[in-house]
């Protein structure tokens, strides 16, 4: 463990090196992700300017959740994005042998050999959302609430993990697999409400089908501390659950691969 955690530290300065080269994208990145929280903060104010409760949250409470779908994009964007699509650029032309022949897991060094480093504000902003939202609130967590969020934040992260390396190991078979990370990206812009704000299917589907609720939602009321302990064994479940089937699913799809030596 400690070999890999020293690797993706290592991968990490790299990635930062290489965007040292362009600075001023971290100045670029930073003005376009305030526009953007801004523009989600101010959707949030109209709605709730005709009602106080939206699906049996406050404005201040629903902050809460916009920093964590902000926090997350960040993830996604920094980590996801850019291995995702460099797995499926190393499938199609057939380099990913260059992964594979490492003396490391090859799942852990397709997915997480890049970042884009400067993505980071959005997840320095989301958690400076989050902050702001619980002094509004005059909430301090306690310790358990404290405790219960870091669980419900990792499982989140290992489930939008396990999302996309499901869509890029579709790549071993399928060729356009980019028009399903667009569709999950266009599914996930529902996490900055509460799941509660719909209703029937659409709630059903947004929590157990493609589980934004599990990303956004739930770890909000965790932090509130208004989550169930049967909400939470859920979570680990979903998340411990879907983190091993794309690693499964990676390791027979590696057997289908035709690589350019062969």
């Amino acid at each position: 463990m400690m070999r890999y955690a020293r690797l993706f530290g290592l991968f990490l300065k790299a990635s930062f090196l290489v965007e040292l080269e362009y600075r001023a994208n971290f100045a670029a990145r930073a003005v376009v992700s305030l526009f953007w929280a801004g523009v989600t903060l101010t959707g949030a104010g109209v709605f709730y300017s005709h009602a106080e409760t939206i699906g049996g949250w406050t404005f201040n409470e629903a902050l809460v959740i916009i920093g964590l779908f902000t926090f997350m994009s960040g993830f996604i964007q920094t980590f996801l994005q850019p291995n995702v699509q460099r797995i499926i650029d190393m499938i199609r032309l057939g380099t990913l042998d260059f992964v594979l022949t490492k003396p490391v897991n090859s799942q852990f060094m397709a997915s997480l050999r890049h970042a884009q480093v400067f993505s980071m504000v959005d997840m320095l902003l989301g958690a400076v959302i989050v902050i702001w939202a619980c002094m509004r609130l005059g909430y301090a967590p306690p310790v358990l609430s404290l405790a219960q969020f870091a669980l419900m934040l990792l499982m989140a992260v290992l489930i939008v993990y396990s999302i996309w390396m499901v869509i890029a190991t579709l790549a071993f078979w399928l060729v356009k697999v980019n028009n399903m990370a667009e569709l999950f990206t266009s599914v996930y812009d529902t996490g900055r409400f509460p799941v509660t704000t719909f209703d029937g299917l659409i709630r059903l589907v947004l929590t157990f089908v493609i589980p934004i609720a599990f990303i956004t939602t739930f770890p909000a009321q965790s932090v509130l501390g208004r989550l169930d302990t049967e909400t939470v064994l859920m979570a680990v479940a979903m998340g411990g659950g879907m983190f091993g089937f794309s690693s499964l699913f990676w390791r027979y799809a590696v057997r289908s691969y035709s690589s350019a030596s062969s």
